[in-house]
């Protein structure tokens, strides 16, 4: 990360690219016990948020993740009733799962809870559903809830991490996905941020493989824009304890009323469609 004046850059070596955005003013800064988060007015984008030098969310696009994040994997399960989302400490993905009135509740486990207190500040819009009484801020490490939950007692499972270093790094792995297992019912299904398509598919293929050496039927990658990611291309990954097919409940009236602005049933079908080079990587695993 470098910043002037002017510009907040992140910018990675092993991968050539960079990517900035032009600022206002810096509004705020602190190291927590767990990370740096910095907290920025930028000239086109709204407020920024950064965490260890590494943009995180940004007021102006930030939907198109917190929407690809949810409503996929809530619209492929059959009735996902019991949510949670481990991550996710800026309450958007929280937010879009609210809006589906068949769950009964959603817990957000998230270790840093300055990064929930921060958005609260400076992203109230994406905290507005925090006070649903369906819903549950559990602040507190997600790798040891998820070994302690009960069996069986999750629909669905949104890992809502950063990238898979400092405090996200064992949520990357074949011990982490075990213990989803269990705590996912026989129709249970997790969806995992993974990265970019075309910068980190070493990394997808590895995580699919973990997820299928865990025990998971099948495993499935979407993809979406996402402007403040390297190369601008993002994904999730799917991972299914049952091997049946998707359930795939695309009601056009019950999708009009998620109120989304980017996903829709023809994104939803889009998304699963992968490039050639990407579904060759993913074939045989």
């Amino acid at each position: 990360m470098s910043l002037d004046q002017s510009w907040f850059t992140e910018s990675d070596d092993n991968t050539g690219l960079a990517f900035s955005l032009k600022l206002g003013q810096p509004v705020h800064s602190e190291t927590t016990p767990y990370q740096t988060i910095g907290i920025y007015r930028t000239e086109t984008f709204g407020y920024l948020m950064t965490i260890d030098g590494c943009t995180m969310v940004s007021t102006r696009d930030n939907f198109l993740y917190h929407e690809m994040m949810s409503h996929p994997v809530l619209n492929s399960h059959p009735a996902p009733k019991r949510v949670v989302i481990v991550g996710g400490g800026d309450c958007g993905t929280l937010r879009e799962v609210l809006k589906h009135p068949e769950v009964e509740s959603a817990v957000q486990v998230e270790i840093d809870e300055r990064v929930t207190r921060l958005s609260e500040q400076y992203f109230p819009e994406l905290c507005e559903s925090n006070e649903d009484p369906r819903a549950e801020l559990y602040f507190g490490d997600g790798i040891q809830w998820m070994k302690d939950a009960p069996a069986k007692s999750i629909d669905v499972l949104i890992i809502d991490s950063t990238d898979p270093i400092g405090p996200a790094e064992g949520l990357f792995g074949k011990r982490f996905y075990a213990d989803c297992i269990k705590a996912l019912k026989a129709d249970g299904i997790l969806v995992h941020q993974s990265e970019s398509p075309l910068l980190h598919l070493e990394l997808i293929t590895a995580m699919h493989r973990a997820m299928r050496d865990s025990g998971f039927a099948q495993t499935q990658l979407l993809h979406f824009p996402q402007t403040i990611y390297p190369s601008g291309w993002w994904s999730a990954s799917l991972a299914c304890k049952s091997g049946e097919p998707l359930a795939q409940r695309l009601d056009e009236a019950a999708i009009a009323a998620l109120n989304c602005r980017y996903y829709s049933a023809a994104i939803h079908r889009g998304a699963f469609a992968l490039p050639p080079f990407v579904e060759q990587a993913l074939k045989g695993l």
